[in-house]
């Protein structure tokens, strides 16, 4: 599970079971996980966060969504090459 980022107290990763589906992100902060869809960006689960928190999420996930697609490629080249 690597953290591809961490942005105003959020973490966000990756599990490696994933990897078999569209470009997702999970993202943490005070015991709280969500999911997202990375492209196109949209909310897959909320994780108890409210909703004002998940505007902040969803900007940070607009701000760095080419960085975040660039390290889901790379976990998948990875993938690919054992």
């Amino acid at each position: 599970m690597p953290v591809i980022l961490r942005i105003k107290g959020y973490r966000f990763w990756f599990y490696q079971a994933d990897l078999d589906e569209p470009p997702r992100a999970h993202i943490g902060k005070e015991g709280k996980e969500a999911k997202y869809w990375i492209a196109p960006i949209a909310l897959a689960k909320a994780g108890r966060f409210r909703d004002h928190k998940l505007n902040v999420i969803e900007r940070i996930l607009r701000e760095y969504q080419n960085d975040l697609l660039k390290a889901w490629r790379k976990e998948m080249d990875k993938r690919e090459n054992r």
